[in-house]
């Protein structure tokens, strides 16, 4: 008969002290090179720097710039060399104070509907609602503005009641400015030592050609009933008149006479000791 603690007390205990468990850093370097992958492949594979790497092997967090980076960094570590993360995340949790507690969710709600709102001004509201009343105040305006234009024209179409100012005559109509003799105007703006030659259409239109004594045009185009050029050059004019017969001619302030006829094309040339037929 055995005397003092039963068999299955007297069994050694597993040794679970830290000491026995191997750093968060070491156990992704063994992993690693049990892969038989080096810092490189591990970097290429998980995007994560090869100077990042090499400091979690050597226990050293401070590049992965915070617990929730290095948690990140840990777990991806892990993965890529086929270790379960989750132990080593509770170890690191464990060795650096754990996670943060989550703030409730109701504290939270009241704080912030307890503390006060502090708003600044809505300038875009403001601008919105300046914009609108200048819209209102422009439309409003031209509204106005047609009414008091329809009455205006109702005003003068009225027979004035009082005053003295006499109402217009209808169908009179004053009488137009009578127009210079083209002869005239020819003979003023004719100098000697040039050659001037006018061009008028009074019974119909023409198509008529001008140039210098240097080949330059001076005018082509169409010349409409009622209309006239006047062309000048220090020696000679060339001219092509594609209806003869409606076209009159002055040439250094004298009328020619010759019996165009209608629908002729002439071609004529002057200069300053004209009036002759070139």
């Amino acid at each position: 008969m055995s005397i003092g603690n039963p068999p299955e007390d007297e069994r050694p205990f597993e040794d679970v002290s830290e000491e026995a468990r191997p750093s968060i850093g070491r156990a992704l370097h063994q992993a690693r090179i049990a892969a038989g992958m080096t810092v490189d492949d591990i970097s290429t594979a998980t995007r994560v720097r090869i100077a990042i790497v090499r400091a979690i092997e050597a226990d050293d967090f401070t590049p992965c710039g915070g617990d929730v980076y290095a948690r990140g960094h840990i777990r991806t570590l892990a993965r890529a060399v086929r270790l379960d993360p989750e132990p080593l995340i509770a170890q690191y949790d464990a060795e650096h104070g754990g996670r943060p507690a989550p703030t409730p969710a109701a504290p939270l709600f009241e704080a912030e509907r307890i503390r006060p709102e502090r708003r600044g001004p809505n300038w875009t509201a403001a601008m919105v609602a300046a914009i609108v009343v200048v819209i209102g105040f422009v439309g409003f305006t031209m509204v106005k503005g047609g009414d008091g234009g329809g009455r205006a024209s109702m005003a003068e179409g009225a027979t004035p009641t009082t005053g003295t100012s006499v109402p217009a005559v209808p169908g009179t109509k004053k009488p137009a400015d009578p127009k210079p003799d083209p002869t005239d105007s020819a003979i003023a703006a004719a100098p000697q030592d040039k050659v001037t030659v006018q061009v008028s259409a009074p019974d119909g239109r023409s198509w008529i050609s001008a140039k210098d004594h240097n080949g330059q045009l001076l005018f082509d185009g169409l010349l409409e009933q009622g209309d006239s050029k006047t062309f000048q050059d220090s020696s000679r004019i060339d001219l092509v008149l594609g209806d003869a017969g409606a076209i009159q001619l002055h040439v250094n302030g004298k009328e020619i006479q010759d019996d165009f006829r209608p629908g002729a094309v002439e071609r004529l040339t002057y200069t300053k000791g004209d009036p002759e037929v070139g």
